[in-house]
């Protein structure tokens, strides 16, 4: 893929970028490992106040990068400025509880002083995605910072403009010059980076054959990596559940950035005595949102980011259709010069076929019935992927059996999955391994070391 802005709701090229050269590419990395060598002394306090203040550009401008965004990849507006505001939370986030999760750790010893000491590591590698442009970013970007890391940044080809924003935020903010730097590169060139001495770590967020490339590489040089990669979250509605509520947020966790969500609920997970009553609701639901121009404010369905993302869900359904599914809303491409795909329903599915445990990075939802919890929890857990899962019932019982039992880096009762700077984020299986944020996150990427004094 070329490293270009392309309008998805038109399929207009914007404006071209040329790939940094290896030249270029060795002087952004000894101007990091340069930067390191200063910014690791600096205190928490300092780096606070840069933080707090990159919060503040955030919100100062928040209209312009969501335009960025929706420029860029197509998410409608509304949602990119949300997303905008919650990279200041995030920023802010840090800035106050830093000091605290990095702080010594005394612990009694036959010394005369023992503790845990968290140091950074040096330079940190973060290769991110385009679905959530911006926050993706800072959510690396803010705990490693804090950490006295530097960054350097490998974004998706599709999202320049976003990721040469975000390292102007930084600079703007106060961090010294190379301390968080954008790598306008393409895939090929990012091995390299990885097997370099210099960087110390890497993180990804983005497809399972991506991130196994990445760790692969990174493992021949024993280097941490943390990655978070795809899911197939189910959402398991019972019988004592809300209903209304259940469908409503069910269908905003399911075209949440027009579908394209690693934590987006993806299979729904039916009882069958309100099955057809959950279908028919839901299919309301869908039918009633609009797709559309991203910029306009009452859009709730924008494009799809590109035309393969699109050609892979026409030939998901497809295919899930060849093997007996029914398609009870939706199913077939808009005619537009666009990448847009209308809100979907799927049922019918063989809970063993492979079509229903593929990841759907799009919106379309798969609804599957069954007779019990213990039914639903097998079927939930039937896939490769472990990212999060939802569930919905108001019987104590079934919400504690749900969050045993469910194979998941986080599981939701009664909510909508989502990431929160104050939670550790991250998944199991095939899904990744590693978390980000809260004090997890944050420690990651440091040296926890031991120190012992006689």
């Amino acid at each position: 893929m070329s490293i270009a802005t392309v309008n998805p709701t038109t399929g207009e090229t914007l404006v071209n970028f040329a790939p940094l050269t290896d030249a270029e590419i060795e002087s952004k990395l000894a101007l990091a490992e340069s930067a390191f060598k200063t910014y690791k002394k600096t205190d928490f306090t300092t780096r606070s106040n840069w933080l707090n203040q990159a919060a503040t550009i955030l919100e100062r401008d928040k209209a312009k990068f969501a335009e960025i965004m929706t420029l860029e990849m197509g998410k409608p507006l509304k949602s990119a400025i949300a997303e905008v505001e919650k990279c200041a939370l995030v920023c802010r986030f840090y800035s106050e509880k830093a000091p605290e999760f990095l702080a010594d750790v005394s612990v009694s010893t036959d010394a005369s002083s023992s503790y845990v000491s968290y140091q950074p590591l040096g330079i940190i590698l973060a290769v991110m995605p385009w679905n959530f442009p911006f926050w993706q970013v800072f959510r690396f970007a803010a705990p490693a910072l804090m950490a006295g890391n530097v960054g350097i940044l490998k974004h998706a080809s599709n999202v320049p403009q976003c990721a040469l924003a975000i390292e102007a935020i930084i600079r703007e903010a106060g961090f010294p010059q190379g301390v968080f730097q954008t790598l306008l590169i393409g895939a090929s060139q990012v091995g390299a980076i990885v097997e370099d001495e210099r960087v110390k770590a890497a993180t990804l967020t983005g497809s399972e054959p991506a991130g196994a490339s990445l760790a692969s590489i990174a493992g021949k040089s024993l280097k941490k990596t943390v990655l978070e990669l795809g899911g197939s979250d189910p959402f398991i509605v019972l019988e004592t559940a809300d209903l209304e509520a259940a469908v409503k947020i069910g269908t905003t966790a399911r075209m949440l950035n027009n579908g394209q969500s690693c934590i987006a609920a993806k299979r729904f997970i039916v009882s069958e005595s309100i099955g057809d009553q959950f279908e028919q609701a839901l299919i309301a639901q869908f039918k009633a949102l609009k797709v559309g121009d991203p910029m306009k404010e009452d859009t709730d369905i924008g494009p799809l980011a590109t035309p393969a993302i699109l050609k892979d869900i026409e030939q998901q359904v497809q295919k899930a259709i060849d093997h007996g599914a029914k398609v009870l809303v939706g199913g077939e491409s808009i005619e537009s010069n666009g990448n847009f795909y209308p809100p979907t329903i799927l049922t019918n599915i063989e809970p063993d076929s492979d079509v229903a445990k593929e990841e759907f990075f799009g919106p379309v939802a798969m609804v599957f019935r069954v007779k019990n919890l213990d039914e639903a929890i097998d079927l939930a857990n039937s896939t490769s992927f472990g990212l999060g899962a939802s569930g919905w019932t108001n019987n104590s019982e079934e919400q504690e059996k749900l969050i045993k039992e469910l194979e998941a880096g986080a599981v939701f009762i009664n909510g909508l999955v989502k990431s929160d700077p104050r939670l550790p984020f991250g998944g199991i299986k095939r899904s990744g391994y590693g978390r980000e944020l809260s004090i997890q996150g944050i420690q990651e990427f440091v040296n926890i070391k031991t120190v012992w004094i006689k």
